[in-house]
């Protein structure tokens, strides 16, 4: 019997099917479920590592994988890991926040050559500011200066630390999840100035090279976990009430706009190529990342 996947995912509210593949159609049987509060950067290195924390499969954001893909092909190494399915159809919502008592930033107009907050390098909150910076024509290729300075705060918490005026590691502005942050500027403690949506589906599932013959298996259990979370839009709602301290009125705000495939196997070519185009165009990538066909690497059986 092969040894159980270990599975790295970010504990949030897309979690949902995995929890419910875990509860009732038998994922925990051939896989152990690890949180990764730091993320998508995390989850590239974790899949990368070599030693007891490395993972064989991760679920995490679509750039955040692109990205760091692009960036092995574009140096000449091998990542040993591509993409082989997608997790979540509809786009990502990232809030743009700051402190709430933070002078003299009330609008993303503001931001142009402040500091932006970042879990990680790599990750996606670091790789969106990049396609912020895009869409509002502030890079400059030429210079190659960046058009924001990253801080590395770590997680969540340190990251609403950073943009608050006695922070250790101080940010003018970081982005993160719509639902996840909303109650931070409702309770006063950040600031909203915007939002921005990937222009691309938002999470992907990434496997290592030797995680490949168990991932048909690993990706049926999943599709069943989505079907119930479909099927039973109170069991969804009550699970992430229950579990991750979310309002029942943000739970299904949510539910009403995120999409999840009937299958999660696969990942289209077209997507990844677009995500690799506008990634280069953000200068995500120094030298030449390659595309889909250097970044899909599961074959439908």
């Amino acid at each position: 019997m092969a040894a159980k996947l270990r599975v790295g995912y970010v504990p949030e509210h897309f979690g949902t099917p995995l929890a419910f593949a875990h509860q009732h159609f038998g994922l925990d049987s051939i896989a152990e479920l690890i949180a990764e509060p730091l993320g998508t950067g995390a989850l590239t290195s974790r899949l990368k590592a070599k030693d007891q924390d490395s993972l064989d499969v991760a679920i995490g954001l679509t750039e955040g994988f692109v990205s760091d893909l692009g960036k092995t092909k574009a140096a000449g190494k091998e990542a040993g890991y591509g993409l082989v399915g997608t997790y979540v159809q509809s786009p990502l919502c990232w809030a743009i926040v700051t402190g709430a008592q933070r002078a003299g930033i009330d609008s993303v107009s503001d931001l142009k050559g402040k500091r932006v907050g970042v879990s990680r390098m790599g990750s996606g909150s670091y790789v969106m500011s990049s396609v912020l910076a895009d869409q509002r024509g502030w890079l400059d290729t030429g210079s190659g200066q960046a058009a924001f300075e990253p801080v590395v705060a770590g997680n969540f918490a340190a990251l609403r630390e950073s943009v608050q005026d006695a922070g250790k590691n101080p940010s003018d502005f970081f982005m993160w999840e719509h639902f996840t942050t909303r109650k931070y500027w409702e309770n006063g403690e950040l600031k909203r100035i915007g939002e921005i949506y990937t222009p691309w589906p938002s999470w992907v599932i990434a496997a290592r090279d030797s995680a490949q013959p168990q991932m048909e298996e690993l990706m049926g259990r999943i599709n069943e976990g989505i079907q119930m979370f479909k099927e039973q839009p109170e069991e969804a709602v009550k699970h992430i009430t229950g579990t991750m301290h979310y309002s029942e009125l943000d739970a299904r705000e949510w539910l009403e706009g995120v999409r999840f495939p009937d299958d999660v196997r696969g990942v289209k070519h077209g997507m990844v190529d677009n995500a690799v185009g506008i990634l280069q165009k953000a200068a995500l990538f120094s030298g030449e990342p390659g595309g889909a066909e250097h970044m899909v690497t599961y074959q439908r059986q």
